[in-house]
């Protein structure tokens, strides 16, 4: 099969096997560029482990400190005339690579909410594994069927309590235009925080805790994003942003748990803004995201998921770093992001660009690239018009 790629909205509904692993391939590289970070964890859980910020922690944790990586996800696997999803893709690729330097990497495929899942995965590394010193809670989901009541959530991308319009762009056509989004109602808000807070990252450490799987000084990490006051009607503000604070009210007693276990912590991530499956789903974000390219890569300073992951890990939380944490308890990875030059830079853009100059005062084709890539497109070394087998079985 010669696989191109087919972008419907915000989703790519094919992805190229060869691809995926090429793009594996490079975080490893570059992770192995910077050195390895001494204080590592041994025993790495990464829930929600197939793509952005989860995949390259677990790439970060296997490559950069050796550690033994269990991930969880949930991918369309690949059959004998299907694709699968880059996810699907991305871990068979990781794993090969892995085991092939002697590390140790197990996967788990299904619903990470599902007590199910939580069982079997506990199982496997009480098994194996033993005590787990790193918990990486990188799960976005649009919707969870809640393992007690059964109760569907669903996410929404909705501002609270006012309607909201600003400027949006539709990355694949390149027209720029205005949006508006009308305020969500209080059980919208309420599955949004049921899918998008901290309760599912909650049971994870409890179930952890119950078997006797917490290793003494174990750290977790949950990831979120705050990002510039003009996305924060939709996001900061929005039903998102407030299931970020349910997540970050969960860090706290999560954190507590930990401290029981010889001085561990909870900590949540403010990352920067990246070109992700959630972030495209996003109005607004994708034009922020295509300014900030263009003048963070002008000064030199962008970074992409593999880049802030490795940052986290050998500058925050190991090699015996301060993780400098600000007011609200909170590690800012988004730093370089959220430098004063940077956004009085974007927000002078931000009201130039029209349709007509998007490409003059933007890095929508970075973006666009950036995009692609997610599904192992336009990697280098890469043949795309060679036929290719489009199933592979996980490993």
């Amino acid at each position: 099969m010669v696989i191109k790629p087919r972008v419907r909205g915000f989703v790519c509904v094919t992805s190229h096997p060869e691809g995926c692993a090429a793009h594996i391939q490079q975080q490893i590289d570059y992770v192995k560029s910077k050195g390895s970070i001494s204080g590592g964890p041994k025993n790495v859980l990464v829930i929600g482990s197939s793509t952005g910020f989860g995949l390259s922690s677990r790439v970060t944790a296997a490559f950069g400190c050796g550690s033994k990586t269990v991930g969880v996800f949930y991918e369309r696997p690949s059959d004998e005339d299907r694709l699968g999803t880059a996810g699907w893709y991305n871990t068979i690729a990781l794993t090969e690579k892995a085991r092939a330097e002697g590390l140790y990497a197990r996967n788990f495929n299904g619903d990470a909410f599902s007590n199910e899942v939580k069982s079997n995965v506990i199982a496997a590394i009480k098994e194996d594994v033993g005590p787990i010193d790193l918990v990486i809670y990188s799960l976005a989901s649009p919707r969870r069927t809640h393992p007690d009541t059964g109760a569907v959530h669903k996410s929404v991308l909705k501002p609270v309590g006012k309607s909201y319009s600003s400027r949006t762009v539709d990355t694949d056509k390149g027209i720029v235009s205005d949006v508006a989004i009308e305020p969500a109602t209080d059980e919208e808000i309420a599955d949004t925080a049921a899918v998008m807070g901290g309760d599912d990252w909650e049971r994870w450490i409890t179930a952890l805790d119950e078997a006797g799987l917490i290793a003494e000084g174990a750290t977790s990490v949950a990831y979120s994003y705050i990002g510039p006051e003009i996305t924060w009607d939709i996001y900061k503000n929005g039903t998102i942003g407030l299931a970020k604070n349910h997540l970050e009210e969960s860090c706290i007693r999560i954190s507590s748990k930990l401290k029981e276990h010889g001085g561990g912590r909870a900590l949540i991530s403010v990352n920067k803004a990246l070109v992700s499956q959630a972030s495209s789903a996003i109005p607004v974000v994708p034009l922020y995201i295509s300014i900030l390219y263009k003048i963070m890569k002008a000064k030199g300073t962008h970074e992409g998921c593999i880049e802030q992951m490795q940052r986290l890990f050998a500058e925050r939380l190991f090699n015996g770093a301060d993780p400098q944490l600000d007011e609200s308890g909170r590690i800012r990875i988004d730093d370089l992001e959220m430098q004063d030059d940077v956004q009085a830079e974007g927000a002078t853009i931000w009201p130039q660009v029209t349709t007509e100059n998007l490409a003059e005062l933007t890095d929508i084709v970075g973006y666009r690239e950036e995009f692609l890539k997610m599904f192992g497109f336009g990697l280098p070394g890469i043949d795309y018009e060679v036929s290719t087998e489009p199933h592979r079985p996980m490993i």
